[in-house]
């Protein structure tokens, strides 16, 4: 059975990998340091003779070594990371830590053993935010870096010290731009969970200004799919965007959350209203990607429709209303990012 390690599987995106990766007969080893957003509700139905956990911090490099080592997994899929804009502005400190810092931890492990380096392959999860603010068009893999927040800005450094190692030291690294994920085990400081679980609470909707940032949504599990392919048959060295293609004003997306609810019949409170909130300092306005390479070369392409896909993820909410209470709402209902 092939092992593979995921970096920050207790995430939103991790753990929904790690089910996507034991469904498709993989050993998976999680490591993940348990942050505030981190969460122990996706093992409940977890193939225990197919996963392993390890509490362990990028930074510890002995022990991050010493598992590697163990296991000698086909590929690393490095998720672990800060990721909530808002947090960044707050506290780049964290970022820079985990971001970079833990990036290069990996990075100096793969290069500092050579039979590693011969059999795997680290995949590198990156973001959209990267290339900034997208005026017009899409972007694609060859648009210039322009991140606009410190959590953008430690992202796109990890970035480039992947590619810088991958050309200095022959590591084995390939990285994925993805937009923005939406569905089950999501912490819910973002946006969808956020509204989701003020609507399923009675509570008012908070949109920053007057909600026309446009933004790109893929489900989860299409995300999923397009790792284990970019895994399978991407070629080393080279970045993947990975998108929908299809985007929608911040506004009309709340608007489109709660027409699914009324379709479901759900009572909806007479607190939930959309409440305009002030700007985040450095709002990008677009993001856009332009996913035609992994389409072309890998033969990948999103399945989900946006309202499938959120009908999908509200039900989960719905039918797992222990996440949301498990969650103290000190770690998410407090406003964040507004420090200048």
């Amino acid at each position: 059975m092939k092992k593979i390690i995921v970096t920050g599987g207790s995430g939103f995106i991790g753990s929904n990998l790690v089910h996507y990766l034991i469904k498709k007969k993989y050993f998976v080893i999680n490591i993940d340091k348990m942050t505030y957003s981190s969460n122990n509700f996706y093992k409940k139905k977890i193939k225990k003779n197919f996963f392993r956990f390890y509490k362990i911090d990028l930074n510890n490099k002995k022990k991050l070594q010493k598992i590697i080592n163990k296991y000698k997994p086909k590929a690393i899929f490095n998720l672990a990371a800060e990721t909530h804009v808002d947090r960044s502005i707050d506290s780049p400190n964290q970022f820079i830590n985990s971001n970079i810092l833990g990036v290069f931890n990996l990075l100096e492990i793969i290069r500092k053993n050579k039979k590693i380096k011969k059999n795997i392959k680290l995949i590198h999860i990156s973001t959209d935010e990267v290339y900034g603010d997208i005026k017009k068009k899409r972007s694609n893999e060859n648009f210039p870096y322009n991140p606009s927040s410190p959590y953008s800005a430690t992202k796109a450094s990890a970035d480039h010290l992947i590619k810088s190692y991958v050309r200095t030291f022959g590591i084995p690294a390939i990285i994925s731009n993805c937009c923005n994920n939406y569905g089950p085990f999501q912490f819910p400081e973002k946006l969808i969970p956020k509204m989701i679980t003020n609507i399923i609470q009675n509570k008012a909707l908070p949109i920053y200004s007057k909600g026309l940032n446009s933004r790109e949504w893929i489900f989860v599990e299409d995300h999923c799919e397009a790792l284990l392919k970019i895994f399978k048959k991407g070629k080393i060295g080279e970045s993947y965007n990975v998108g929908s293609g299809i985007n929608i004003k911040n506004i009309n997306l709340i608007k489109l959350l709660l027409k699914i609810f009324k379709q479901k019949n759900f009572k909806i409170g007479k607190n939930v209203k959309i409440k305009f909130v002030k700007d985040r300092p450095g709002h990008d306005f677009r993001y856009a990607l332009n996913s035609r390479k992994i389409s072309k070369n890998l033969g990948w392409k999103s399945k989900i429709k946006l309202e499938k896909g959120l009908k999908e993820t509200i039900d989960w909410y719905l039918n797992n209303i222990e996440f949301i209470t498990s969650i103290s709402k000190k770690l998410y209902q407090r406003r964040l990012g507004l420090k200048l």
